[in-house]
């Protein structure tokens, strides 16, 4: 149902917002880590780590295609806010014809390009096969991921973001089912892992066509708002395409962080992949705060509201910094339990603590420039986006994290000390160009 957030508290709008989307995100993290823990109790560290190594070039598709679709969220927002159903419909109609033709486009092409990409992934050689097969079965499932992250935006963009939590609820609940089934009672390893996330994503998507069919959304489609309309296309991509861009060079740096690992060896390539997930879950604050700001402010920018555009991204980073500082306290306590629930290899438990320990800090700076991010991404300026993490890809994460596994081989803590110092300096150029955009306000 269509959710005007122009009016009333921005705190209570937020935490209304938030807390759905909070939840579906928890959930959707499940379906990775219900992956990673399951066949770590039925399979050996190779089988672990070609499931750890394919669900991150998993989460990086997935990751793109969510930015891409922030342009239909961002878009349909404002037309709400602006109290424009017509301008709303056509986003939608125009959403679902682009992005079904990305999906089709992208599942052939990662089809024929499957070996190549475990080989620059510098999988090790036993957990090559399994990574394959795993992700020749995810490729295949590439149009339901697409379909429900795309139905997902357009629920959020009307100011919606409960209906999406429930879809991957019911999905998450059959992931876990089929993952016991597939490779608890099948024994398949990483393709019964691959299977189950496929599947479940397929139910998602069926249960959310049955709702949207039933469900009084407030916006009419008809056929001729399917039809391609350059205008609406031209204003999603414009938005969504820097954000897919930067959602994508970010998780190519998190996969040469992985290639890095992959080559000191099997046990800190299992290590690695393992805090991944780890940071994933953590994440959660930081994740539901960037879509939140972005839609909030989005509404509030096409109602002219812009004032409390600003108080959103102010109790965003608010609430993100101070969920960051608690849980990298909290951390350095129990992170030898935490990372044991993935794994009892003694080693490679011993290496996950050592390189979450550093990389926890990342929960503070990340929380705080992702709520920049959808501010700026609100406002149409989602370049402003792709600028910071770029420069905090190129000057710090890589070549930090690079330096760092050649200075310090007996220890990851400071690799990821060096990923979190990439965030930093994320956080002062988003200072600087929203000084930059308080001073030079958009035209309207």
């Amino acid at each position: 149902m269509e959710k005007n957030l122009t009016s009333g508290s921005v705190l209570k709008n937020i935490i209304y917002f938030s807390l759905p989307y909070l939840l579906s995100y928890f959930l959707q993290t499940l379906y990775g880590m219900a992956d990673l823990f399951i066949i770590g109790q039925f399979e050996g560290v190779a089988s672990t780590t070609a499931v750890s190594i394919g669900s991150q070039v998993m989460h990086m598709i997935t990751v793109m295609i969510v930015g891409l679709a922030m342009g239909s969220t961002v878009t349909i927002a404002q037309a709400i806010g602006a109290r424009d159903k017509k301008s709303a419909s056509r986003t939608i109609g125009n959403t679902v014809a682009l992005f079904m033709a990305v999906a089709v486009g992208l599942m052939v092409i990662l089809l024929l390009l499957v070996h190549p990409i475990v080989s620059v992934m510098s999988t090790p050689l036993e957990a090559v096969t399994g990574t394959v097969a795993y992700l020749t079965v995810c490729f295949i499932g590439i149009p339901c991921i697409t379909a429900y992250n795309i139905i997902s935006s357009i629920f959020r963009g009307i100011g919606d973001s409960k209906s999406p939590m429930y879809f991957i609820a019911i999905a998450c609940v059959v992931n876990i089912g089929l993952d016991y089934l597939f490779m608890g009672y099948l024994h398949l390893g990483p393709v019964g892992a691959a299977l189950g996330t496929t599947l479940s994503q397929l139910v998602s998507v069926v249960i959310a066509l049955i709702v949207i069919m039933k469900k009084e959304t407030g916006i009419s489609l008809s056929r001729k708002d399917f039809r391609p309309d350059h205008r609406f296309m031209k204003k999603i991509l414009n938005i969504g395409i820097p954000v897919a861009l930067q959602d994508g060079f970010i998780q190519v740096s998190f996969i040469v962080i992985t290639v890095i690992a992959n080559r000191r060896g099997l046990d800190t390539a299992a290590a690695v992949g393992i805090v991944e997930k780890i940071i994933s879950f953590l994440f959660l604050v930081p994740s539901s705060m960037l879509s939140t700001v972005s839609a909030l402010c989005a509404q509030n920018i096409g109602a002219r509201k812009h004032e409390r555009a600003s108080r959103t991204l102010r109790y965003g980073i608010l609430i993100a910094a101070g969920f960051g500082v608690i849980v990298a306290v909290v951390i350095q306590f129990v992170v030898g339990p935490v990372v044991s629930l993935f794994t009892s290899d003694a080693t490679v438990v011993v290496l996950g603590s050592q390189y979450i320990r550093g990389y926890i800090f990342d929960c503070i700076f990340a929380g705080v420039h992702f709520c920049f991010s959808g501010y700026f991404c609100a406002y149409g300026r989602s370049g402003f986006s792709f600028l910071h993490n770029i420069m905090s890809i190129l000057l710090v994460r890589i070549p930090g994290v690079y330096l760092t596994s050649l200075w310090f081989p007996d220890t990851l803590f400071p690799m990821g000390i060096a990923t979190a110092c990439g965030s930093l300096l994320s956080v002062i150029i988003c200072f600087i160009l929203f000084k930059w955009m308080l001073a030079h306000p958009a035209k309207s």
